[in-house]
């Protein structure tokens, strides 16, 4: 009789340390498993994020046991350094995971769907609900971090674009990894406002991220924060604005050296020097050539997280003096909601400057 063929899983669990292009795409803590799925350097090229939209019904892919995927890791060669783009979002983040594209020796991979299982899974641990021990939560992390820094014959090394939620993971993952360096990318309060109120999807987003960031805000400050549903949806990317903010000073007051705060706008009015500042800081080559035709990418002219469509800084500008215009009266709530915390409560008053 003969054997049966080995299922689309094991196939890719077979080959899964020769290369990146056996992709950990999810991982399921109640069933212990995690699912491979075939993606190739275009793929990850094209993706704007590695999340479900990436499936399709042509797709190889497969679910294995995590002890599976563990025990393929090794005989995987040294990994490539891992680095990050944490960022609080609409801030530029794609953009910059592009820009780093085009230099051909970063891998980017942007916003895997594992890291925000791990950010949850970090947030439970030492509760009675957690699925996790701290010890295996590491173990399973370290799994990620190696099969993150897979690369091929050109990666020099990987940045992984974080979704702006996932921030909560830069400390642990730096503490945990001494080798990856970070950038966090940001903006100041009121253009940040406006960017947020101009998009479509913005409040669907607001308010599917609003109950962690409420509360990560509240543990931070004393006096209690009013309930999600009274906030205006000013009011409410405000409470973003102050909880990723927040979440971002802390990761760069534990780690001055090896995190660099970016802030978009600044970024947008000398891109080749931003880059320059980046690539150094990955200890990338920062290669002449590339900085001075980098005006010209294609990337400037495109909408990063959907390539299809057209978009610059110019357009950028007039989106926001639009959003000004039209969202004045929401974008004013925030900043009084953000000011209002921080005249109330000394640990948010670092962020005044911010505003």
């Amino acid at each position: 009789m003969a054997a049966n063929p080995p299922s689309p899983g094991d196939a890719l669990l077979a080959s899964l340390s020769a290369s990146p292009d056996v992709c950990a795409q999810k991982i399921d803590f109640a069933a212990e498993k995690i699912l491979l799925v075939g993606l190739d350097a275009a793929a990850y090229r094209s993706a704007s994020f590695l999340d479900d939209r990436i499936l399709s019904p042509a797709m190889r892919g497969g679910w294995v046991p995590i002890g599976a995927v563990a025990e393929a890791l090794r005989s995987a060669r040294a990994a490539r350094p891992v680095h990050f783009i944490f960022h609080t979002g609409h801030v530029g983040s794609t953009l910059v995971s592009r820009l780093l594209e085009e230099t051909g020796a970063v891998l980017s991979l942007r916003e895997p769907l594992p890291l925000r299982t791990l950010a949850d899974a970090h947030d439970a641990l030492r509760r009675s609900d957690s699925l996790l021990s701290e010890s295996r939560f590491d173990l399973v992390l370290a799994m990620f971090m190696r099969l993150w820094g897979r690369g091929y014959d050109s990666t020099r090394c990987v940045v992984v674009k974080a979704t702006s939620s996932t921030g909560r993971l830069a400390v642990p993952i730096l503490e945990r990894s001494e080798a990856s360096r970070a950038i966090y990318m940001n903006l100041r309060a009121e253009p940040y406002l406006a960017t947020l109120l101009a998009g479509q999807n913005s409040p669907t987003d607001l308010r599917g991220h609003g109950p962690e960031r409420m509360q990560r805000l509240q543990k931070r400050v004393g006096a209690p924060l009013p309930a999600l549903h009274t906030l205006s949806i000013g009011e409410l990317a405000a409470m973003s604005w102050l909880a990723e903010t927040s979440t971002q000073r802390d990761a760069l007051a534990r780690f001055p050296e090896r995190m660099v705060a970016v802030d978009f706008e600044e970024f947008l009015t000398a891109i080749a020097a931003s880059m320059e500042r980046i690539l150094g800081h990955f200890a990338l080559p920062r290669d002449a050539r590339y900085l001075s035709a980098i005006g010209a990418s294609p990337a400037l002219t495109r909408y990063s997280k959907a390539p299809e469509y057209g978009y610059s800084p110019a357009v950028r500008a007039e989106v926001l003096r639009d959003s000004r215009r039209d969202n004045r009266e929401e974008i004013g709530k925030g900043l009084a909601w953000i000011e209002r915390r921080i005249r109330s409560d000394p640990v948010l008053a670092e962020l005044a400057k911010a505003v």
